[in-house]
């Protein structure tokens, strides 16, 4: 069983700075790709950042030169740094990853359970 489990959301000034992460538990083999999505109420969820294993980075064009995707492979965990914050960058953020969970498996997609970021003054 795989869970992701978010942490870092909170309450933060416009242009200040927050770090989400992201670790995965349990069975896994290897992490394919590691996304970033947020969502507001009555919207749709929306892509804000990607990291595929190589090592490549794609990132919506609201976010690009103020958030970052990392990750650190030993322990399962991927981050996301956010600066220049807006209120408009207010949502519930989930991680979700694409985990091969052995190496005969085929790819399984995981949610976090989201956290809640807010920019307001």
């Amino acid at each position: 069983q795989v869970q992701l489990a978010e942490s870092g959301g909170g309450l933060v000034q416009p242009g200040g700075s927050l770090r989400l992460s992201c670790e995965a538990s349990g069975s896994i083999f290897s992490i394919n790709v590691w996304d970033w999505f947020r969502q507001v109420p009555g919207k749709e969820r929306e892509l804000v950042a990607r990291l595929i294993s190589g090592g490549s980075t794609n990132y919506a064009d609201f976010v690009k030169g103020r958030f970052t995707i990392s990750r650190d492979n030993a322990k399962n965990t991927v981050y996301l740094q956010m600066n220049s914050l807006k209120p408009d960058d207010t949502a519930v953020y989930f991680c979700k990853a694409d985990i091969r969970i052995t190496y005969h498996s085929g790819t399984f997609r995981y949610w976090g359970q989201g956290t809640q970021v807010t920019v307001s003054s």
